[in-house]
């Protein structure tokens, strides 16, 4: 009995292609406002974690990206007087 890998839908790979946006989005929120972007890489993780699939790590992932980004972005422009928003 061979197991063969069903082929992705496409709620699959929009999922994926949603988590590695916020993954990519919470980086940014590290450097740049990171509390107008991170919020929103957070709400897009969630989203993939809804639409779930084969990306559901992938996108569990995002969502701590997201935390992560928001906490350490928080930290950098508190530490350097740069904008919160």
């Amino acid at each position: 009995m061979s197991a063969e890998p069903r082929p992705a839908t496409a709620a699959e790979t929009v999922a994926g292609f949603m988590a590695a946006a916020a993954i990519a989005a919470s980086a940014v929120a590290m450097v740049y406002r990171p509390a107008r972007v991170a919020p929103v890489a957070v709400v897009v993780a969630l989203i993939a974690v809804g639409m779930g699939g084969r990306h559901s790590r992938l996108a569990g992932a995002a969502v701590a990206a997201g935390g992560i980004g928001w906490f350490v972005g928080m930290w950098v422009a508190i530490a350097t007087g740069h904008k919160l928003f």
